[in-house]
Protein backbone atom coordinates (compact mmCIF):
# COMPACT_ATOMS: atom_id res chain seq x y z
CA UNK A 1 0.00 0.00 0.00
CA UNK A 2 1.52 3.18 -0.66
CA UNK A 3 0.79 6.82 -0.06
CA UNK A 4 -0.29 10.09 -1.93
CA UNK A 5 2.40 10.90 -4.45
CA UNK A 6 2.98 14.33 -5.63
CA UNK A 7 2.99 15.55 -9.40
CA UNK A 8 5.21 14.25 -11.88
CA UNK A 9 7.17 17.14 -12.43
CA UNK A 10 8.14 17.47 -8.64
CA UNK A 11 9.80 14.32 -8.88
CA UNK A 12 12.29 15.72 -11.47
CA UNK A 13 13.50 18.81 -8.91
CA UNK A 14 17.28 18.54 -8.59
CA UNK A 15 19.45 20.22 -6.59
CA UNK A 16 21.66 22.71 -8.51
CA UNK A 17 24.37 23.90 -5.88
CA UNK A 18 27.21 21.31 -4.61
CA UNK A 19 26.31 21.01 -1.12
CA UNK A 20 28.47 22.44 1.13
CA UNK A 21 31.07 20.16 3.14
CA UNK A 22 30.83 19.80 6.59
CA UNK A 23 34.68 18.13 6.95
CA UNK A 24 37.17 20.77 8.20
CA UNK A 25 37.29 23.84 10.61
CA UNK A 26 34.61 25.43 10.77
CA UNK A 27 33.69 27.89 8.06
CA UNK A 28 35.53 32.12 8.27
CA UNK A 29 35.02 33.06 5.53
CA UNK A 30 31.99 33.16 3.44
CA UNK A 31 31.94 33.37 -0.25
CA UNK A 32 29.52 31.05 -1.05
CA UNK A 33 26.44 32.66 -1.30
CA UNK A 34 26.12 35.90 -3.04
CA UNK A 35 25.37 37.73 0.18
CA UNK A 36 26.39 41.43 1.31
CA UNK A 37 29.69 41.47 3.48
CA UNK A 38 28.87 44.57 4.32
CA UNK A 39 25.61 44.02 5.83
CA UNK A 40 22.66 46.20 6.25
CA UNK A 41 22.81 49.60 7.10
CA UNK A 42 23.00 50.40 10.47
CA UNK A 43 19.64 52.05 10.84
CA UNK A 44 17.54 48.73 9.36
CA UNK A 45 19.23 46.92 12.02
CA UNK A 46 17.69 49.13 14.37
CA UNK A 47 14.16 49.23 12.58
CA UNK A 48 14.22 45.55 12.86
CA UNK A 49 15.04 44.97 16.65
CA UNK A 50 12.39 47.39 17.31
CA UNK A 51 9.98 45.49 15.40
CA UNK A 52 10.71 42.51 17.50
CA UNK A 53 8.30 44.23 19.99
CA UNK A 54 5.42 43.78 18.13
CA UNK A 55 6.01 39.70 16.98
CA UNK A 56 2.77 38.78 18.74
CA UNK A 57 0.80 40.57 16.13
CA UNK A 58 0.21 39.97 12.27
CA UNK A 59 1.55 43.31 10.26
CA UNK A 60 -1.53 44.17 8.11
CA UNK A 61 -1.38 46.05 5.33
CA UNK A 62 2.04 45.28 4.66
CA UNK A 63 2.09 46.27 0.90
CA UNK A 64 0.68 49.82 1.87
CA UNK A 65 3.72 50.30 4.04
CA UNK A 66 6.25 49.09 1.76
CA UNK A 67 5.00 49.58 -1.59
CA UNK A 68 4.71 53.32 -1.70
CA UNK A 69 8.34 53.87 -0.31
CA UNK A 70 9.62 51.48 -2.99
CA UNK A 71 7.28 53.58 -5.56
CA UNK A 72 8.99 56.97 -4.21
CA UNK A 73 12.35 55.62 -4.05
CA UNK A 74 12.38 54.06 -7.57
CA UNK A 75 9.95 56.94 -8.92
CA UNK A 76 7.16 54.43 -10.33
CA UNK A 77 3.71 53.49 -10.64
CA UNK A 78 2.56 52.02 -6.92
CA UNK A 79 -0.24 50.15 -8.49
CA UNK A 80 2.35 48.01 -10.66
CA UNK A 81 4.57 47.09 -8.11
CA UNK A 82 4.06 43.89 -5.25
CA UNK A 83 6.11 42.08 -2.62
CA UNK A 84 7.19 38.44 -1.31
CA UNK A 85 9.25 36.84 0.77
CA UNK A 86 12.24 37.29 -1.47
CA UNK A 87 11.98 37.52 -5.43
CA UNK A 88 12.37 33.69 -5.07
CA UNK A 89 8.96 33.69 -3.90
CA UNK A 90 7.76 35.92 -6.45
CA UNK A 91 9.48 34.21 -9.59
CA UNK A 92 7.76 30.64 -7.62
CA UNK A 93 4.01 32.45 -7.70
CA UNK A 94 4.69 33.89 -11.48
CA UNK A 95 5.09 30.46 -12.28
CA UNK A 96 2.28 29.25 -10.74
CA UNK A 97 0.19 31.98 -12.80
CA UNK A 98 1.37 31.21 -15.92
CA UNK A 99 2.66 27.73 -16.24
CA UNK A 100 0.51 25.08 -16.76
CA UNK A 101 1.29 20.99 -17.80
CA UNK A 102 3.12 20.94 -20.96
CA UNK A 103 3.36 24.53 -21.20
CA UNK A 104 6.96 25.80 -21.50
CA UNK A 105 9.52 27.78 -19.31
CA UNK A 106 12.56 29.27 -21.68
CA UNK A 107 15.70 30.56 -20.55
CA UNK A 108 19.41 30.69 -21.69
CA UNK A 109 20.84 27.71 -21.07
CA UNK A 110 23.81 27.77 -18.10
CA UNK A 111 21.23 30.67 -16.66
CA UNK A 112 20.23 31.09 -13.15
CA UNK A 113 20.22 26.90 -12.32
CA UNK A 114 17.47 26.71 -9.90
CA UNK A 115 15.22 28.21 -13.23
CA UNK A 116 14.17 24.74 -14.17
CA UNK A 117 12.35 23.88 -11.19
CA UNK A 118 9.98 26.28 -11.35
CA UNK A 119 8.75 24.54 -14.22
CA UNK A 120 8.78 21.06 -12.86
CA UNK A 121 6.39 22.23 -9.53
CA UNK A 122 4.19 23.17 -12.45
CA UNK A 123 4.46 19.83 -14.48
CA UNK A 124 5.56 22.72 -17.34
CA UNK A 125 8.76 21.96 -19.54
CA UNK A 126 11.75 23.63 -18.82
CA UNK A 127 13.63 24.79 -22.14
CA UNK A 128 17.16 26.08 -22.44
CA UNK A 129 18.30 28.14 -25.52
CA UNK A 130 22.35 27.83 -26.26
CA UNK A 131 24.12 30.36 -25.02
CA UNK A 132 27.64 32.30 -25.53
CA UNK A 133 30.38 31.80 -23.23
CA UNK A 134 27.45 31.51 -20.06
CA UNK A 135 25.75 34.81 -21.81
CA UNK A 136 22.33 35.31 -22.99
CA UNK A 137 22.10 35.21 -26.81
CA UNK A 138 19.33 36.54 -27.85
CA UNK A 139 18.51 35.25 -31.41
CA UNK A 140 18.95 31.49 -30.15
CA UNK A 141 16.35 32.46 -27.28
CA UNK A 142 14.16 33.45 -30.02
CA UNK A 143 14.86 30.70 -32.25
CA UNK A 144 13.58 28.63 -29.53
CA UNK A 145 10.38 29.96 -28.82
CA UNK A 146 7.56 27.71 -29.30
CA UNK A 147 3.93 27.81 -29.70
CA UNK A 148 3.89 26.10 -26.25
CA UNK A 149 6.40 28.63 -24.81
CA UNK A 150 4.47 30.48 -21.75
CA UNK A 151 7.18 32.45 -20.03
CA UNK A 152 10.49 33.70 -20.94
CA UNK A 153 13.18 33.91 -18.16
CA UNK A 154 16.36 36.27 -18.40
CA UNK A 155 18.75 37.32 -15.21
CA UNK A 156 20.50 40.26 -16.23
CA UNK A 157 22.91 40.34 -14.22
CA UNK A 158 22.83 36.47 -14.93
CA UNK A 159 24.37 33.95 -12.32
CA UNK A 160 26.37 31.93 -11.48
CA UNK A 161 28.33 33.75 -14.43
CA UNK A 162 27.62 37.54 -13.58
CA UNK A 163 27.40 38.00 -17.57
CA UNK A 164 25.45 41.03 -18.18
CA UNK A 165 23.63 42.02 -22.22
CA UNK A 166 22.36 45.56 -23.14
CA UNK A 167 18.65 46.60 -22.40
CA UNK A 168 18.76 47.30 -26.22
CA UNK A 169 18.71 43.70 -26.58
CA UNK A 170 16.21 43.04 -23.89
CA UNK A 171 13.99 45.52 -25.65
CA UNK A 172 14.96 43.31 -29.30
CA UNK A 173 13.99 39.93 -27.50
CA UNK A 174 11.02 41.77 -25.85
CA UNK A 175 9.87 43.08 -29.25
CA UNK A 176 10.09 39.71 -31.23
CA UNK A 177 8.24 37.73 -28.53
CA UNK A 178 4.55 37.07 -29.03
CA UNK A 179 2.59 38.75 -27.12
CA UNK A 180 1.17 36.45 -25.35
CA UNK A 181 4.56 34.87 -23.63
CA UNK A 182 5.94 36.66 -20.50
CA UNK A 183 9.00 37.98 -20.12
CA UNK A 184 10.61 37.91 -16.53
CA UNK A 185 13.61 39.72 -16.02
CA UNK A 186 15.30 39.08 -13.04
CA UNK A 187 17.19 41.75 -11.97
CA UNK A 188 18.57 40.68 -8.64
CA UNK A 189 22.11 42.17 -9.21
CA UNK A 190 21.39 44.99 -10.59
CA UNK A 191 22.52 47.47 -8.60
CA UNK A 192 26.07 45.96 -9.24
CA UNK A 193 26.12 47.05 -12.71
CA UNK A 194 28.47 49.94 -13.63
CA UNK A 195 27.04 50.08 -17.66
CA UNK A 196 25.27 53.06 -17.96
CA UNK A 197 22.50 51.49 -19.86
CA UNK A 198 20.07 49.44 -17.66
CA UNK A 199 17.28 52.10 -16.60
CA UNK A 200 14.94 51.39 -19.56
CA UNK A 201 13.58 48.33 -17.89
CA UNK A 202 10.58 49.52 -15.89
CA UNK A 203 9.54 51.77 -19.06
CA UNK A 204 9.23 48.56 -20.97
CA UNK A 205 6.84 47.22 -18.12
CA UNK A 206 4.97 50.31 -18.47
CA UNK A 207 4.26 50.35 -21.87
CA UNK A 208 3.64 46.41 -22.47
CA UNK A 209 1.42 43.67 -20.53
CA UNK A 210 3.84 40.95 -21.06
CA UNK A 211 7.43 41.88 -19.22
CA UNK A 212 7.85 41.97 -15.25
CA UNK A 213 11.08 42.65 -13.16
CA UNK A 214 12.14 41.29 -10.03
CA UNK A 215 14.39 43.04 -7.52
CA UNK A 216 15.37 41.93 -3.98
CA UNK A 217 16.55 43.02 -1.08
CA UNK A 218 19.13 40.28 -0.60
CA UNK A 219 22.03 41.42 -2.13
CA UNK A 220 23.38 45.19 -1.91
CA UNK A 221 21.02 45.72 1.03
CA UNK A 222 22.62 42.94 3.28
CA UNK A 223 18.94 41.54 3.95
CA UNK A 224 19.64 38.15 2.97
CA UNK A 225 18.04 36.71 6.13
CA UNK A 226 15.13 38.70 6.06
CA UNK A 227 13.99 37.82 2.53
CA UNK A 228 12.70 40.46 1.07
CA UNK A 229 11.75 41.07 -2.66
CA UNK A 230 9.77 42.72 -5.24
CA UNK A 231 7.69 42.63 -8.32
CA UNK A 232 6.96 45.62 -10.95
CA UNK A 233 5.04 44.65 -13.92
CA UNK A 234 1.46 44.91 -15.65
CA UNK A 235 -1.50 45.40 -13.37
CA UNK A 236 -3.09 42.44 -14.32
CA UNK A 237 0.16 40.43 -13.64
CA UNK A 238 0.28 42.24 -10.07
CA UNK A 239 -3.35 40.67 -9.48
CA UNK A 240 -2.34 37.48 -10.51
CA UNK A 241 0.81 37.05 -8.16
CA UNK A 242 -0.91 39.04 -5.33
CA UNK A 243 -3.98 36.24 -5.55
CA UNK A 244 -1.02 33.52 -4.76
CA UNK A 245 0.79 35.32 -2.21
CA UNK A 246 0.57 34.05 1.71
CA UNK A 247 -1.65 36.45 3.82
CA UNK A 248 1.06 37.95 5.14
CA UNK A 249 4.28 37.20 2.75
CA UNK A 250 6.58 39.23 5.25
CA UNK A 251 7.91 39.24 9.18
CA UNK A 252 7.24 42.33 11.16
CA UNK A 253 11.28 42.99 11.66
CA UNK A 254 11.59 42.28 7.77
CA UNK A 255 9.24 44.62 6.82
CA UNK A 256 10.98 47.58 8.70
CA UNK A 257 13.85 46.96 8.43
CA UNK A 258 13.40 46.93 4.57
CA UNK A 259 11.63 50.07 5.27
CA UNK A 260 14.87 51.59 6.64
CA UNK A 261 17.14 50.62 4.47
CA UNK A 262 15.56 52.10 1.61
CA UNK A 263 16.34 55.55 3.13
CA UNK A 264 20.03 54.74 3.69
CA UNK A 265 21.34 55.41 0.30
CA UNK A 266 24.68 56.21 1.27
CA UNK A 267 24.89 52.61 2.47
CA UNK A 268 23.92 51.56 -0.79
CA UNK A 269 26.57 53.83 -2.49
CA UNK A 270 29.17 52.47 0.10
CA UNK A 271 28.57 48.81 -0.45
CA UNK A 272 28.46 48.98 -4.57
CA UNK A 273 31.91 51.40 -4.64
CA UNK A 274 33.35 48.53 -2.47
CA UNK A 275 32.22 45.96 -4.67
CA UNK A 276 33.02 46.77 -7.73
CA UNK A 277 36.78 48.38 -6.84
CA UNK A 278 37.12 44.44 -5.48
CA UNK A 279 35.51 42.67 -8.41
CA UNK A 280 38.08 44.69 -10.74
CA UNK A 281 40.99 43.44 -8.58
CA UNK A 282 39.79 39.47 -8.21
CA UNK A 283 39.65 39.32 -11.78
CA UNK A 284 42.64 40.90 -12.69
CA UNK A 285 44.38 38.46 -9.53
CA UNK A 286 42.44 34.85 -10.99
CA UNK A 287 43.37 36.15 -14.72
CA UNK A 288 47.25 36.72 -13.59
CA UNK A 289 46.94 33.07 -12.00
CA UNK A 290 45.78 31.41 -15.89
CA UNK A 291 41.93 31.51 -14.54
CA UNK A 292 39.18 32.52 -17.08
CA UNK A 293 37.60 34.77 -15.35
CA UNK A 294 34.32 35.76 -17.21
CA UNK A 295 33.02 39.61 -17.07
CA UNK A 296 30.72 40.06 -14.44
CA UNK A 297 28.35 42.76 -13.19
CA UNK A 298 27.27 40.99 -10.21
CA UNK A 299 28.93 40.68 -6.62
CA UNK A 300 30.75 38.12 -7.50
CA UNK A 301 32.95 36.13 -9.74
CA UNK A 302 33.53 32.83 -11.74
CA UNK A 303 36.43 31.51 -12.67
CA UNK A 304 37.09 28.30 -14.92
CA UNK A 305 39.87 25.76 -14.46
CA UNK A 306 41.98 24.73 -17.34
CA UNK A 307 44.49 22.45 -16.17
CA UNK A 308 43.12 18.75 -15.51
CA UNK A 309 45.78 18.63 -12.70
CA UNK A 310 44.31 21.17 -10.87
CA UNK A 311 40.84 20.84 -10.89
CA UNK A 312 37.81 23.04 -9.65
CA UNK A 313 36.60 20.43 -6.79
CA UNK A 314 39.90 19.88 -5.42
CA UNK A 315 40.47 23.86 -5.40
CA UNK A 316 37.11 23.92 -3.13
CA UNK A 317 38.30 21.75 -0.86
CA UNK A 318 41.65 23.41 -0.41
CA UNK A 319 39.83 26.65 0.59
CA UNK A 320 37.63 24.69 2.53
CA UNK A 321 40.90 23.27 4.32
CA UNK A 322 41.36 27.03 5.08
CA UNK A 323 38.15 27.99 6.56
CA UNK A 324 37.35 29.64 3.04
CA UNK A 325 33.83 28.58 1.19
CA UNK A 326 33.34 29.27 -2.47
CA UNK A 327 30.55 27.99 -4.61
CA UNK A 328 30.44 24.98 -7.40
CA UNK A 329 27.13 23.55 -9.02
CA UNK A 330 25.80 20.59 -10.17
CA UNK A 331 25.53 21.40 -14.18
CA UNK A 332 28.01 19.66 -15.89
CA UNK A 333 28.93 23.10 -18.13
CA UNK A 334 30.66 24.54 -14.64
CA UNK A 335 32.25 21.58 -13.53
CA UNK A 336 35.96 23.31 -13.85
CA UNK A 337 34.68 26.56 -12.33
CA UNK A 338 33.92 28.14 -9.27
CA UNK A 339 32.07 31.17 -8.17
CA UNK A 340 33.52 33.12 -5.57
CA UNK A 341 31.02 36.15 -3.98
CA UNK A 342 33.12 39.44 -3.27
CA UNK A 343 33.25 39.57 0.98
CA UNK A 344 35.79 42.19 2.56
CA UNK A 345 38.40 43.16 1.17
CA UNK A 346 40.92 41.02 3.68
CA UNK A 347 38.32 38.18 2.79
CA UNK A 348 39.07 38.18 -1.16
CA UNK A 349 42.77 38.29 -0.76
CA UNK A 350 43.28 35.55 1.71
CA UNK A 351 41.09 33.56 -0.95
CA UNK A 352 43.54 34.31 -3.85
CA UNK A 353 45.85 33.63 -1.53
CA UNK A 354 44.66 30.12 -1.03
CA UNK A 355 44.26 29.65 -4.38
CA UNK A 356 47.69 30.82 -5.70
CA UNK A 357 48.99 27.98 -3.13
CA UNK A 358 46.70 25.82 -4.57
CA UNK A 359 47.75 26.10 -8.47
CA UNK A 360 51.56 26.24 -7.12
CA UNK A 361 51.48 22.81 -5.27
CA UNK A 362 47.96 21.13 -6.18
CA UNK A 363 46.96 21.62 -2.30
Amino acid sequence: MTGPEPRKGILQIKKHMVPASEDGPPISIALDSNESAYGPSPYALQAANAATACLKRYQENQGRILIPALADRFQLDPDRITIGCGSDDLLARLSRAYLEPGSELLRSANSYLKVPNYAYSNDAVPVSAPDREFTADIEAMLRTVTGRTRIVYLANPDNPSGTYISTDKVRLLHDRLPRHVLLVIDCAYSEYVDIEDQHGLFQLVENFQNVVVTRTFSKVYGLAGARVGWLYGPRDVIKAVESLSLTFPLSTPSLAAALAALDDQRHVLHVVGETIKLRLHLATALGALGFKVYPSQANFVLAKFSDPARPAAKAAAALRRRRIAVRRFTAPAYNDCLRITLGFENEVRAAEIALADYMETGR
